[in-house]
């Protein structure tokens, strides 16, 4: 019986000492192409694109970027990256658009809207009523986010102000630092650059606080996501769970120290200048919301869009398939 036991514990020996060299296996590491639009999207991503500088990464990533959200769709949609960070709505744009071969993996962008003011005076939504308001939202985001709001505060957008649609956020912004735009809605980083600018604009209405009012659901503004190719995905799940550990990561450091990250927006043009960065990461509603939270999130947020009008999501509600939960 000694003699049975001594083998029996030798084998179960064995077996644990295998498994444990098999879960020390090491990490290898796997190439990642991703695109980030300039702006509050990509700030999120700046500290993972320093520890890819510093050799400290755990995946390979490659970063570019571009100006434009319908450069970073088409990055996607054509197969020349692997992952985006991206607008919502143009989120689920992109899943019909490709027959479903996308995949939302987390949240990284709440409100960054604000009405500004050069010279009006604007304390709640309905003393819009009877401005111009100018924007470059046209078809986007902003657009929409701007009318529900409108609409919901018994403004009609259509007959009780007028919407003026510029070609640019830098275009938005000069017309408001030189007064031509008295009421504006813009995003940030640009709202920050302004202000700085010019100290007699004002920021008059946060449009995540009064989203919140007027949206009894409880679903706060998701406006940015980061996006992936459902077949990198699928081919590469320990990479995909690597890069947003790190990814949660790098927004949490960019959020603890906002001077460090300011000066990396500069160094990674995803903010021009790093006084501007520091003044607008407060203000860009920077989150790392994933699973069935960001389901839940996302899904109520497109629902409204859709419910609103469906041309703002692609003309349809994605399928569950669209979000990654793991």
């Amino acid at each position: 019986m000694k003699k049975v036991f001594s083998l029996l514990l030798g084998a179960v020996l064995t077996v644990t000492l295998l498994a444990g060299c098999v879960g020390t296996k090491p990490y290898e590491a796997v190439d990642i192409r991703i695109t980030a639009i300039a702006g509050p999207t990509g700030v999120g991503l700046v500290e993972l694109m320093q520890k890819q500088a510093d050799g400290k990464a755990g995946n390979n990533y490659t970063f570019d970027v571009v100006t434009a959200p319908d450069q970073a769709v088409a990055s996607i949609a054509n197969g020349t990256a692997d992952m985006a960070a991206v607008p919502t709505n143009l989120a689920s744009a992109l899943y019909k658009k490709t027959g479903g071969k996308v995949q939302v993996l987390a949240l990284n962008t709440l409100g960054v809207l604000h009405v500004l003011t050069n010279g009006e005076d604007v304390s709640s939504v309905y003393d819009l009523k009877g401005k111009t308001i100018y924007t470059s939202g046209k078809g986007a985001n902003p657009e929409y986010i701007l009318r529900y709001v409108l609409e919901h505060n018994g403004v009609n957008p259509d007959t009780d102000v007028k919407i003026e649609f510029v070609a640019d956020n830098d275009t938005l912004g000069t017309l408001v630092a030189n007064g031509t735009a008295k009421v504006a809605l813009v995003p940030e980083p640009k709202a920050s650059a302004v202000m700085v600018q010019n100290k007699d604009v004002k920021r008059a209405l946060n449009m995540s606080d009064e989203w919140s009012k007027v949206n009894k659901s409880g679903v706060p503004l998701t406006m940015g996501c980061v996006v992936a190719r459902k077949e990198f995905v699928e081919q590469n799940p320990e990479a995909v769970r690597m890069f947003l550990q790190e990814y949660r990561a790098s927004i949490a450091n960019v959020q603890a120290d906002v001077e460090r990250a300011a000066t990396l927006c500069e160094t990674y043009k995803i903010i021009p200048k790093a006084a501007i960065a520091k003044a607008a990461i407060p203000n860009c509603g920077l989150t790392y919301v994933e699973g069935a939270l960001m389901y839940t999130q996302l899904s109520g947020y497109l629902s409204i869009l859709n419910g609103y009008n469906p041309a703002a999501i692609g003309g349809v509600l994605p399928a569950e398939d669209f979000y990654y939960v793991q």
